[in-house]
């Protein structure tokens, strides 16, 4: 029965429609759009119409209200908009006691179960534009710890780097949900629980995250019978997709207590057909982490290969994927899938950029700087000439292309832990000294595996050299998406060439660079020319200074 139903109806409150005329859009927030009930009184005698109380839930500050209705002894619960307290305290005192009483209830803020006390649930936050799920290294906070706005709490590895994760409120690590080594997280996904107060720490011992606690709220919430079938569906899809994976490795382990073990250490135990119950386990409360499996392994070679080795006749390591790897898979096979290649090839002396090399690097180290290498005049030499030929600092987005007004260079980097491409921003602005600086220390990052966002994301163009470190002569790189061109930088060789007189020759220093082009932005003549500047450049480096 609705408010307005019942100012029709009713003869004393039909009195009062002046009185309450404004604010029935406040009073209608109080009643149910279905048979609720409330009592009224009429003529000093208290009648209850329908078979409904209500009992709102009111938290100052909140936008959502929470009334509790009680429909024949079952209770629900509905959230509703909140309406000002001012003008529903205006609206209960014009009805003049026909409502009952209003009771009202505290609601247990971040508490997701009757029986926990206020809790916030923390999940993995998104450390860069490309992370849809990360691992954790290790946590730098224990459960129990004190944790304040700044201190750091983990550190995460995404899928560009190992990036610390840091507390923004204060309070205590109750709970860690995915300890060390927990792999393939996905973002939003609850990996600790926080408490304001110390004492609260021990309730969330057997603390479990899970959708599944979530799923009997809605049909408490909602009595009809269409709502409740729609969390049931959902329910079965996602849990029949572990159930092959539980099999294989903890099946025959199902006489014995449960097994808690990484997924990472499920995979590999998978692979290597390891039991899991010969495995103990170092990580919280004796979950089996990924290095006890190869601590296993490492143990088990030594006293011989093992059978299922054995049986094949052959001898191999796996080697897991990290983060990074993976997503650099992925990224340069949708790039080699997805953008038109083409090559642009040309041959550089270097001879006056060796020389001018030679009379820098002693003026860096009378002045404690980094020497100047090569690569470092090649990235100016690359950035200055994306300024001349901005058409080729571009990238394709679909409706448009995009020319960048900054001229940010990526600089591939090789490690152990996979390939990095750290920048560094507006080259084309910064003097030699700088940019050698900065390559140095952004390669050391990325050796230690500690880049941060800023330090790889921006870029434009990217510069990959091969040629100095490795003496690869030529190649030809892929594209690092959205970017539209990559530069591939192959060794300096001794060559023959014609001397000044005829009959006469001369011997120079040559370097063969590559250049792949996104041909749906940069066209065969717009990459010839850039090309051209860059070798003007190289072979007049004095140039790169005016």
């Amino acid at each position: 029965m609705s408010a307005a139903h019942l100012l029709r109806h009713s003869r004393k409150l039909r009195s009062l429609r002046n009185v309450v005329d404004c604010e029935r859009a406040g009073l209608a927030r109080f009643f149910s759009t279905g048979s609720c009930s409330f009592a009224v009184k009429e003529n000093g005698v208290e009648k209850r119409i329908g078979g409904s109380t209500f009992s709102q839930c009111d938290q100052p500050g909140k936008d959502l209200q929470t009334f509790k209705v009680s429909l024949g002894g079952v209770i629900r619960s509905s959230t509703c908009r909140r309406t000002p307290s001012s003008r529903i305290s205006s609206a209960v005192t014009g009805i003049n006691g026909s409502l009952s009483r209003v009771q009202v209830l505290s609601s247990r803020s971040f508490s997701s179960s009757a029986d926990l006390p206020p809790h916030q649930e923390i999940g993995m936050p998104s450390l860069s534009p490309t992370m849809t799920e990360g691992n954790i290294a290790k946590w730098v906070k224990k459960e129990g710890d004190k944790v304040s706005p700044g201190e750091v709490l983990c550190e995460v590895e995404t899928d560009k780097a190992t990036v610390e994760m840091e507390c923004m409120e204060e309070g205590y690590l109750a709970k860690i949900v995915q300890g060390d080594g927990a792999k393939e997280i996905k973002v939003g996904e609850i990996i600790c629980v926080t408490v304001e107060e110390e004492g609260d720490i021990e309730k969330f011992k057997d603390y479990k995250p899970s959708t599944s606690s979530d799923a009997p709220v809605a049909p408490a919430e909602s009595k009809p019978k269409s709502e409740p079938a729609e969390p049931k569906v959902e329910e079965k899809e996602p849990a029949k997709a572990p159930e092959p994976k539980a099999l294989k490795t903890a099946e025959p382990q199902r006489s014995g207590d449960r097994i808690f073990s990484s997924p990472l250490a499920r995979k590999l135990a998978e692979d290597t057909n390891v039991p899991l119950s010969s495995v103990k386990g170092t990580g919280p409360d004796g979950r089996i982490l990924k290095a006890d499996i190869e601590d296993y392994l490492a143990s088990v070679a030594k006293g011989g290969k093992s059978e299922s080795f054995a049986a094949s006749g052959l001898d191999y390591t796996d080697i897991p994927n990290a983060q990074i790897r993976k997503v650099t898979a992925n990224r340069l096979l949708t790039s080699k899938q997805t953008i038109p290649h083409y090559y642009l090839t040309v041959d550089t002396c270097v001879d006056k950029l060796i020389k001018l090399r030679g009379e820098l690097n002693p003026l860096q180290d009378a002045s404690g700087g980094k020497k100047i290498s090569i690569n470092d005049l090649v990235i100016k030499a690359a950035a200055l000439a994306l300024r001349k030929v901005p058409q080729c600092n571009s990238s394709w987005m679909n409706d448009f292309i995009r020319q960048y007004n900054n001229v940010n260079i990526n600089v591939a980097v090789q490690t152990e832990h996979g390939l990095f491409v750290p920048v560094i921003k507006d080259a084309d602005k910064k003097g030699l000294g700088t940019i050698a600086e900065e390559v140095k220390q952004l390669a050391q990052r990325a050796r230690d595996n500690s880049l941060k966002p800023a330090d790889y994301e921006g870029g434009t163009f990217t510069v990959s050299n091969l040629g100095g470190p490795f003496g690869i002569k030529q190649f030809c790189a892929i594209i690092n998406p959205p970017q539209s061109a990559i530069l591939a930088i192959g060794s300096a060789e001794k060559r023959v060439i014609p001397g000044g007189a005829d009959g006469q020759y001369e011997f120079g220093s040559f370097m063969s660079v590559t250049m792949s082009c996104d041909h749906r932005v940069i066209d065969g003549a717009i990459g010839a020319e850039f090309l051209k500047a860059f070798k003007g450049y190289v072979e007049n480096p004095t140039t790169m200074l005016l």
